[in-house]
């Protein structure tokens, strides 16, 4: 009988070793960089090309792109040479009529904004692009654009950024 007790411990130590000895590692960001190639981004503030413009916009773009960056990768943001280079411009922020009452009067309003974005790989120049980004969303004509516009560039900023991180370095 004792060498069924040997044979069991065994056969544990033995699995306690291989479970320590393997990992899995995820990652759910969604990027896809080779940190031995890329180690540096270099993100250029956006102006506001847009005829029609919030004043806060332009700061509230800029710090969300620059954030989703810092936080989902661990590029190192630098003022220039970067070996990933993201700049562009607002081109666009406007405001049209999305859907009429019965009473013929407009009852949505739909707000769209759309980026412009150069980006450059200074590592592989073969998924260099320029691409604009567009996001909508909307709001009952019953509330004026002052009491929810903050809301809504928040939400079309996150989804933008969102577009350009995945467009950039999630290679998706």
């Amino acid at each position: 009988m004792d060498w069924k007790n040997r044979f069991y411990s065994l056969v544990c130590l033995s699995a306690v070793f291989l479970l320590m000895a393997c990992s899995v590692s995820y990652k759910f960001n969604g990027a896809s960089i080779d940190y031995s190639k890329t180690k540096t981004i270099q993100i250029a503030d956006f102006p506001i090309r847009a005829s029609y413009v919030w004043g806060p916009m332009e700061a509230l773009f800029n710090n969300e792109l620059k954030d989703q960056f810092a936080n989902h990768t661990k590029l190192i943001q630098v003022k220039r040479n970067g070996d990933l280079k993201i700049e562009g411009e607002i081109m666009q922020y406007q405001q049209r009529n999305k859907s009429v009452s019965a009473e013929g009067y407009s009852a949505q309003t739909e707000l769209s904004m759309t980026v412009n974005v150069r980006f450059t790989n200074n590592t592989n120049h073969a998924e260099d692009f320029e691409r604009s980004f567009t996001a909508t969303s909307s709001y009952e004509t019953t509330q004026s654009l002052n009491a929810v516009q903050e809301e809504l560039v928040t939400e079309m900023t996150k989804n933008i950024c969102d577009q350009i991180f995945n467009a950039t370095v999630a290679n998706w």
